[in-house]
């Protein structure tokens, strides 16, 4: 066999998300002729079982001091444990993903002498309306492990603009990514989505589907008061919500206090994503800040329009009236006034539906992700 690079992906947790479902993808994927791999990452997610079945095809390394909340003495030793492996497997390449798994594994590739060393930003730590001592400190490590990097990939123009706005980087250092799925795998039959509607108990009700975690980011109360604006015009539409996170008991009260129990159905953690699209009209997400959402990507695969807060890489995929709508976050009444226009105007949604599929080819697609991805491999350790 030839010579192969050795490709350590490092991030904090594998929780179930777009940065996390990328990152095992490329880890399952890489074309082992050339690349032999190796995962970093912190114990406890909900995608752990994922990398553990893939164990013949990469070694995972699961490190329990790195954890997301800033923990000093953790974090050191987090950083020290990565160090240490980076030195004894002998890494050709690093690529960390997330801001603490990035923050601490690109100093850690640094001293283990890692020739080549990449970070990907899934979306950066900071963002508006974020506490200014939390935006601030985020902002400087960003800019102190920027020297530790050959090669910075965004995964939305805007998440790079932000970055050289905050002086994290230059300008040369940056590569635009986009984060991408496998559009073939949200195509379902009709014959399917009308049995998941029935096992759901959607029936012929108009639904709103939600793919998010119960997590600040993602503004889930919102989604509850698009929901009551919504049900004055649409007393028997559903709200579908995949997902689950630390909000939850939050959530539940602020749907029982308006009244709303039979209008909503929390399904918890799924992976049946492209059934529940198949079964369901219109996507909802209401996040203050993103990468690039993939859940939007995966709506617009199944042929089903989106109404999302135009926030980061978002307005990328999506465009205005043509694959969906997009509002400014809070804009509880504009999020309802939209779904209702596409709830109650089959031809509409149905014509979103088709540009969404249409417009998701090229950059959005997960094959032509990674091959963007090991080109900057290849072309930068021929560099070195």
């Amino acid at each position: 066999m030839a010579f192969r690079l050795k490709v350590a992906h490092i991030i904090t947790r594998l929780e179930l998300g777009g940065a996390q479902q990328n990152t095992l993808y490329c880890c399952s994927h890489h074309d082992r002729k050339k690349y032999e791999v190796i995962l970093l990452c912190g114990p406890g997610g909900y995608l752990d079982k994922e990398a553990k079945a893939n164990s013949k095809l990469y070694k995972t390394f699961f490190i329990p001091e790195l954890k997301h909340p800033i923990r000093p003495w953790w974090d050191i030793l987090a950083a020290s444990k990565i160090w240490s492996i980076l030195e004894k497997e002998k890494v050709d390449i690093v690529h960390t993903h997330s801001s603490k798994a990035g923050i601490l594994g690109r100093p850690s590739a640094t001293m283990a002498k890692v020739p080549l060393v990449i970070h990907t930003v899934h979306g950066w730590g900071f963002y508006p309306g974020q506490f200014f001592l939390t935006q601030w400190l985020y902002q400087k490590l960003e800019r102190g492990v920027a020297r530790d990097t050959d090669l910075l990939i965004a995964v939305s123009e805007e998440n790079k603009k932000t970055g050289l706005e905050v002086g994290i980087g230059r300008k040369e250092q940056y590569r635009v990514i986009h984060s991408g799925i496998d559009p073939k795998a949200y195509i379902v039959s009709s014959v399917v989505a009308q049995k998941v509607r029935k096992q759901i108990g959607v029936q012929d009700r108009p639904a709103v589907l939600i793919l998010s975690n119960f997590k600040k980011q993602k503004s889930p109360l919102d989604v509850v008061r698009v929901a009551k604006a919504l049900v004055e015009k649409i007393p028997s539409v559903l709200f579908l919500w995949a997902g689950d996170g630390p909000q939850r008991k939050k959530i539940v009260k602020l749907i029982m206090n308006n009244g709303l129990r039979k209008n909503f159905k929390l399904l918890g953690w799924r992976e049946d994503v492209a059934q529940l699209l198949a079964a369901t009209d219109v996507l909802l997400l209401t996040s203050l800040h993103e990468g690039l959402p993939r859940v939007v990507l995966q709506a617009m695969a199944a042929g089903k329009p989106v109404v999302a807060t135009a926030v980061n890489g978002t307005p990328e995929a999506v465009k205005q009236g043509v694959t969906g709508f997009l509002h400014r976050p809070r804009d509880i009444q504009g999020m309802a006034g939209s779904l209702f226009k596409v709830l109650a105007n089959e031809t509409l949604a149905r014509k979103m539906g088709q540009a969404g599929r249409k417009a998701l080819k090229g950059s959005f697609v997960i094959q032509e992700m990674l091959r963007q991805i090991e080109k900057l491999y290849d072309e930068r350790s021929n560099k070195k």
